[in-house]
């Protein structure tokens, strides 16, 4: 049982309407949705510089990152992507490097990458970044340096609350499997090996395979599979609050368009196409039951518009995120931090 007197507790027991967050009253905090979920932060002082403010109140945005999940700092004319690194590190630290990938990027900086570089038309469910991994980030950082001409929204969902919403049904049957991902890499239609682990060592894809216990199978013209059992759920290490964190809805083969699924199963079996998930025994997850996840995610979720220049901070374990198909340039950054590794490794 948590200590009623715990800073956390004691700030959770505080109004969470529109606030005055220093005694000069230099800020403002509001929120992103009518349900109060999610903070917005912005300046009373124009001009004000976050990455000096943020500086100086580390821990108040820790306290608040923990009670809603998100923070939106907007207002604050962050310009660059050297500014939203700086600004991300001095908040949360050194940020993490990008490893075991699952989607295409583009380095800006170090440490700062594009947001996942999928056509504009399709959508990405919601998420919770690297789920499928037996490391994450604890923190993700998105900057808006342009917002698209029209869609292109980032939605976030609360997962304390989706946890209740999945149906307790299946969620027995993915706590009593739990859930297996393979992955076929240099098939010509995804990601290759040395994108995925940044390296052209075949040595060193093992080694990190072999600390992950994920199986490696080399295959004849440079192709490498993967399989390995990973988490259902995921307790948050502050918190203690236990939050549906994986990768089975993203990476199953019902997540792909009709088309595209339709040609690359007439190439390949199940186990051969570039990522599909199943339970933890090898047995197929029925379509019907992933279509439902990603329902309650998109029924959960909070849509607003990004404006040039905002960042939010998101806790990867109280918060998935997605994106929205668009139309015209749109340019969100990203950068990860506070590295997490999991011990329910099968």
């Amino acid at each position: 049982m948590s200590d009623p007197s715990s800073p956390f507790n004691r700030f959770k027991a505080t109004k969470r309407q529109t606030v005055r967050l220093s005694q000069d009253e230099i800020v403002r905090q509001s929120s992103l949705d009518p349900q109060e979920r999610f903070a917005v932060i912005e300046p009373n002082t124009e001009g004000l510089n976050l990455m000096t403010w943020g500086e100086s109140n580390r821990e108040l945005i820790d306290l608040k990152l923990l009670e809603h999940g998100a923070i939106l700092f907007r207002g604050f004319k962050v310009e660059s992507a050297e500014q939203f690194k700086e600004i991300a590190r001095t908040i949360s630290g050194d940020l993490l490097d990008y490893q075991e990938r699952a989607a295409p990027r583009i380095q800006v900086q170090k440490g700062v990458y594009t947001s996942t570089e999928f056509p504009a038309d399709q959508s990405i469910p919601m998420h919770h970044e690297m789920s499928y991994s037996h490391n994450w980030p604890t923190q993700i950082w998105f900057h808006c340096a342009q917002p698209a001409v029209e869609g292109g929204r980032t939605p976030i969902v609360d997962d304390r609350k989706v946890i209740h919403l999945i149906d307790p049904e299946v969620q027995k049957r993915f706590r009593e499997k739990r859930v297996m991902y393979v992955r076929n890499y240099g098939e010509g239609v995804d990601l290759s090996w040395q994108d995925a682990f940044q390296t052209t060592d075949r040595s060193v894809v093992e080694e990190y395979c072999r600390t992950a216990q994920m199986e490696v199978e080399w295959r004849s013209s440079d192709r490498l599979r993967t399989r390995t059992v990973r988490q259902v759920y995921a307790v948050h290490p502050r918190t203690g609050e236990t939050l549906w964190f994986n990768h089975a809805h993203m990476f199953h083969q019902s997540n792909l368009p009709a088309e595209v699924r339709e040609a690359l199963l007439s190439e390949f079996q199940g186990d051969e196409l570039p990522r599909n998930s199943f339970y933890g025994d090898g047995s197929p997850i029925e379509d019907s039951i992933l279509a439902e996840i990603r329902g309650v995610y998109e029924a959960a979720a909070c849509r607003f518009a990004w404006q040039q220049g905002d960042m939010l901070l998101v806790d990867n374990f109280l918060v998935s995120h997605g994106r929205e198909p668009f139309s015209g340039p749109r340019k969100i950054l990203v950068a990860m931090a506070n590295l997490y590794t999991s011990t329910e490794i099968a």
